[in-house]
C-alpha cells in the first residue's frame, strides 16, 4: 500500500483525495468537480488504477471566459496495492466526488490445512 499513498502524494496540490482503509476493503475518494458517471473511464486491472475524466463546460452565450483555472481534463495512472482483488473494486460518483473500493483479499492468502493422523484412522 506504500506505493499507492506515495503516487496519491505525487499528484498535482489541485487533485484534493482521502484514502482509508478497513480491515476489508481501501477506500479512494477522489474530487472530480462537474464530472458525472458518463464522463469517467476508470479501470482497475494489471495492478494499475486508470481514472479518465473530463467536465463539461456550460455553453451559455451570456457570458465568456476571463480566467479559467479548474482544469477541465482529470487523468491519473495509479498502483494498487498488493492484496487488492482487482476484478471485485466497485465505484460510484456523486456530486462530483469518485469512491472506489478496493476490496482486500481475506486471510492473506493463506489456506489452512486440516492434517489427519493416519495411525488413528487406521485403529478405528
Amino acid at each position: 500500500m506504500p506505493a499507492l499513498r506515495d503516487a496519491l502524494g505525487d499528484l498535482s496540490e489541485d487533485v484534493f483525495f482521502d484514502l482509508l482503509e478497513s480491515d476489508d476493503d481501501y477506500l479512494l475518494v477522489l474530487d472530480v468537480p462537474g464530472v458525472s458517471a458518463e464522463l469517467l473511464d476508470l479501470t482497475v486491472e494489471n495492478g494499475r488504477i486508470s481514472i479518465d475524466a473530463h467536465r463539461e463546460k456550460p455553453t451559455d452565450d451570456h457570458y465568456h471566459y476571463l480566467e479559467e483555472n479548474r482544469s477541465l481534463f482529470f487523468d491519473v495512472d495509479l498502483p494498487v496495492p498488493e492484496d487488492v482483488l482487482e476484478t471485485e473494486a466497485t465505484a460510484t460518483v456523486e456530486r462530483g466526488v469518485l469512491e472506489l473500493t478496493l476490496p482486500k483479499r481475506s486471510g492473506g492468502g493463506e489456506t489452512t490445512i486440516d492434517v489427519v493422523d493416519q495411525d488413528e484412522d487406521e485403529d478405528k
